[in-house]
């Protein structure tokens, strides 16, 4: 691992000099790139440089308890040593865990899912929950929330919808949410006071980006119609609706909420890439699957990953066996204490599989 971090060093130094020089400056696209690289492994670089000074610091220690001092002062040194020792322990696994390999999307903006699962008009309730429940936390984070598509049923939830979560880091926060939240309560639409069992999917996709993924016009049928649903006096009058189909992998995303046909084309397509481009991520990871079968941050949209109990105020991750005991902050966008706890046992099982 020294070794490594030696040569993390000396790649961060010679980033160091490589950015101030002026033929780099004048190649835009090259400096960039060679800032990214450089922020991205200063972190590292500052802990390595940390790790080392604290052992010297102990090797210091270590070497005035060969000389001779007075019964009082060799306790101090004992003292500094035992706390050393503890510093440089935690260090070295706070460095373990920044040698773990990033996931080259954990920059980007997200592309987020909702769909009402089993459940009726109740899932669908619960499916506007959890909407608001990532827009406050978005909120919290001061990214911004814009809404792609949506299909809402009259009494206030969504059968289906998609928005974009901008903001820095938020698929490497978000990430780990795609999968099936169930829910438990009384029904609000009912007032027998039964207790319902209903289920939204949610799917966190990395925004494509044009260097992730090339779409040839000749590959899309593209539909033209008129929007239908509540939605305003636009909708039933103008053929703004638009539905994309890519033919080589049968994708289709609609899109009809905007008045204008070319922004609701705009929104689509970049849905669709979003798509396809998760669908190769998900192809890369199926090669690994059975490595990584397991873990937290493998992104099974099948599995039941949450339980929301109303009755009982508490909200269980079943990956990590977390319980917390305060829904009403949880759904009001408090998530990351559970994120954190998320993402520990995702570092962890990365650790022990190395």
């Amino acid at each position: 691992m020294l070794d490594k971090l030696a040569s993390i060093e000396a790649r961060y130094n010679e980033l160091g000099e490589k950015v101030i020089d002026m033929e780099v400056i004048n190649d835009r696209e090259l400096w960039q790139k060679l800032m990214k690289e450089h922020s991205d492994i200063e972190p590292i670089v500052f802990k390595y440089r940390e790790f080392r000074e604290t052992r010297d610091g102990l090797e210091d220690a270590k070497e005035m308890l060969r000389d001779k001092l007075d019964d009082e002062m060799k306790e101090l040194v004992k003292e500094e040593i035992k706390e050393l020792e503890t510093n440089l322990d935690t260090i070295e696994e706070e460095l373990r865990v920044l040698l773990i390999p990033k996931d080259p999307n954990d920059h980007k903006n997200v592309i987020v899912e909702i769909r009402g699962g089993a459940g009726g008009d109740e899932a669908a309730l619960f499916s506007g929950v959890l909407f608001r429940m990532y827009s406050r936390y978005a909120e919290r984070n001061r990214w911004k929330v814009e809404v792609m598509s949506s299909n809402e049923i009259g009494i206030g939830g969504f059968k289906e919808v998609i928005f974009m979560i901008k903001g820095k880091g938020a698929y490497s926060r978000l990430k780990y949410e795609s999968g099936v939240h169930r829910v438990q309560r009384v029904p609000e639409t009912e007032a027998s006071g039964r207790i319902h069992t209903s289920t939204s999917t949610v799917a966190v996709l990395p925004e494509a980006e044009d260097v992730d993924i090339e779409i040839q016009e000749k590959d899309l049928k593209i539909d033209i119609y008129r929007s239908s649903g509540a939605g305003g006096q636009h909708v039933n009058t103008t053929d703004s609706a638009v539905r994309i189909t890519h033919i080589p992998t049968g994708v289709v995303v609609a899109c009809q909420d905007e008045r204008s046909q070319i922004k609701n084309r705009e929104k689509a397509m970049k849905i669709l890439k979003t798509r396809i481009y998760d669908q190769m991520l998900m192809d890369q990871e199926a090669e690994i699957a059975q490595e990584r079968k397991g873990q937290v941050g493998s992104g099974d949209r099948s599995e039941r990953i949450r339980t929301y109990n109303f009755p009982q105020g508490r909200v269980t991750d079943h990956r990590i066996n977390l319980t917390l005991y305060k829904l009403d902050a949880f759904v009001d966008g408090d998530l990351d204490e559970m994120i954190d706890s998320l993402i520990t046992s995702d570092q962890a099982e990365k650790l022990s599989g190395e």
